[in-house]
């Protein structure tokens, strides 16, 4: 093979991996997509539905009661349908929507800023995404029994949440711990919230942990930042690494991940689930190998490739929490 056409098959791999990135909603992607239905999907980020889902799935065990059976799992996929395309597409599409003036300056390829799609457009996504969230989780609080429709709230609450992370005048996202907050618990207490109380009963001891192990996706919010910093700064938004700089920022993110992980496992072993308490803290050891060798040298650059090494450690540690709480009746 000739050099030209190595060179020719190394930019058709880059082209198409480009392509991918934009399909899923992450960096590094590129412009160019003329399909309106893959367009839309672009807006939605199918990337971040994952942590969504992954929650239904941790409250679900956490509940004590889901059971092997076909209508728990239609239940508990009609659930992730909501936590994940629907509410997270609608968060996300909404989100670009508001931030299509810095998202012109730091991810110019996105559908909005590159006039791929219209904003009457991505308006009516956003509308249907919500009418359709709010409508199945009508349904889920059928199914379930509930005489108050709890899982309807929390997709409102939810709803709401997003809004006020993204449109001015409130924009909690202009603070770097309202914001990161906000966005934290909306991907590990909401989604739990609502996966626990379809099989349970929702009760206070869960909501204060997943809020107490929100701060860990705070963390992880942060890792998001490192890619917006020259647009934050222009723009005036209060990142933690436009507030801080990039090397502090790196270690208040690291040190959030791992000490509230930390935490939660304490809580374990207070209500004497002493082996998972264990296995949750063996789920925090690569973590902080893959922020040595990644993040904390660079996290300008290896920010994606520290979230794909180090995140599926997280999740699961998330599920063996679940497993704990069910297992202990909480």
């Amino acid at each position: 093979m000739t050099n030209q056409e190595q060179k020719q098959e190394q930019k058709e791999v880059e082209n198409s991996t480009a392509k991918t990135r934009q399909l899923l909603g992450m960096k590094g992607a590129a412009s160019g997509e003329t399909n309106i239905w893959k367009i839309r999907l672009q807006l939605m980020k199918p990337i971040t539905w994952i942590p969504l889902i992954w929650g239904v799935v941790c409250g679900a065990a956490s509940s004590g009661n889901y059971t092997w059976n076909l209508e728990n799992f239609l239940m508990s996929a009609a659930c992730m349908l909501l936590a994940g395309p629907l509410m997270a597409g609608y968060t996300q599409t909404l989100n670009d929507f508001y931030d299509r003036e810095i998202d012109a300056i730091n991810e110019p390829y996105r559908p909005i800023p590159s006039g791929a799609i219209s904003i009457p457009q991505v308006v009516t996504q956003i509308v249907v995404l919500l009418l359709a969230g709010v409508g199945l989780s009508y349904l889920l609080d059928l199914s379930a029994g509930h005489d108050f429709p709890i899982i309807t709230m929390l997709c409102l609450f939810g709803a709401f949440l997003a809004y006020i992370y993204s449109a001015p005048p409130l924009k909690l996202k202009q603070n770097g711990w309202l914001g990161n907050y906000a966005l934290g618990s909306s991907y590990i207490a909401l989604p739990w919230w609502t996966g626990h109380a379809l099989f349970g009963e929702l009760n206070l001891t869960i909501v204060i942990l997943t809020l107490f192990y929100s701060f860990a996706g705070l963390g992880i919010a942060v890792v998001n930042d490192f890619k917006s910093v020259e647009g934050d700064e222009k723009l005036g938004l209060k990142s933690l690494p436009v507030m801080f700089g990039i090397g502090t920022a790196a270690w208040i993110c690291v040190l959030m991940i791992d000490i509230f992980q930390a935490g939660v496992a304490a809580y374990l072993i207070s209500i004497q689930e002493n082996l998972y308490a264990v296995i949750l803290l063996l789920m925090v050891i690569p973590q902080i190998t893959f922020q040595d060798m990644y993040f904390l040298r660079n996290p300008l650059e290896n920010d994606v490739k520290y979230q794909a090494s180090a995140q599926p450690f997280l999740v699961l540690g998330m599920l063996i929490t679940g497993l704990a709480l069910g297992h202990a009746g909480v």
